[in-house]
């Protein structure tokens, strides 16, 4: 009883009342309908129903339509006999329903369709600058904290100068050129490293044409210490120079990019003497 049931509800009965089935399928539906009264009475409730909206749907022939039919079978000659319309009777008219049906499926399935596409497209962008700003976001933080590892290490330096007897620290001040400028230098006597602080460095900016140069003033006479740029935004802290073994004092000239062999000492920002 409940396979007939599943059968019937299947909505197999009415494809083949409709003639949809394949020739198997429809000697299944038959042989199933035999053994089985309540598919049978199910085929035949079909049946009837279509019977009946055929009826009320049945349209009458137009009255012309015979007179054309006689004209296109005898197009040279009219013979004496006519045709005749029969009686009218009800022509049944193939339901269009399930193909309006499937019609109205398919559009409203593209309709679905188009408007998931678009909303899994915006979607999918959405994602997208998500995952970019993420990105961005974590390369920042990377950025970040490898700023701060290099402060941290830096800062670790200058505390070990301070200690370490061999860095003699200088103090530079302004010059009458620029009386507010000031800067730091880092000075290993032993190992002849020079380092500037940028970050206790005061000097004016300048622009691409330029740059500061270092120098050391041994036995009276100016050494090139090397080039570097005033950028108040850089992240670093140390700065190192070029080395030198003896020197008797620092200063800083305003020079053409790329250094000069000898300071032009109308531009000295900063000076100052060693104490040994």
């Amino acid at each position: 009883m409940e396979d007939s049931s599943a059968y019937i509800e299947s909505g197999i009965l009415e494809l083949y009342v409709l003639g949809q089935l394949s020739a198997p399928e429809m000697l299944e539906v038959e042989r199933r309908a035999a053994a089985s009264p309540e598919i049978r009475r199910e085929l035949e409730a079909i049946e009837i129903a279509l019977e009946r909206y055929a009826l009320d749907n049945a349209v009458e022939p137009r009255q012309d339509l015979y007179a054309a039919l006689e004209a296109k079978l005898n197009p040279v000659q009219q013979t004496s006999f006519t045709i005749q319309p029969p009686a009218p009777v009800a022509v049944v008219k193939q339901s269009n329903k399930p193909l309006q049906y499937a019609l109205a499926a398919c559009v409203a399935l593209l309709v679905v369709s188009g408007i998931a596409l678009i909303n899994a497209h915006s979607k999918l962008n959405q994602a997208e600058q998500q995952i970019i700003a993420l990105r961005t976001e974590k390369d920042r933080y990377a950025s970040s904290m490898n700023v701060m590892k290099q402060t941290n290490a830096e800062l670790k330096t200058v505390a070990d100068m301070v200690d370490d007897p061999n860095w003699a620290i200088v103090p530079l001040a302004g010059t009458k050129t620029s009386p507010a400028s000031k800067m730091m230098v880092y000075w290993n006597k032993k190992s002849q490293d020079v380092v500037l602080d940028k970050s206790r460095m005061k000097l004016p900016e300048h622009d691409q044409a330029h740059q500061y140069q270092l120098w050391a003033i041994v036995a009276g006479k100016p050494v090139d210490l090397g080039v570097f740029d005033m950028k108040t935004d850089s992240a670093q802290l140390l700065l190192k120079m070029k080395e030198v073994g003896k020197a008797e004092a620092f200063a800083v000239t305003l020079e053409k990019r790329g250094g000069s062999v000898n300071p032009t000492m109308e531009n000295m920002v900063v000076f100052a003497g060693v104490s040994i």
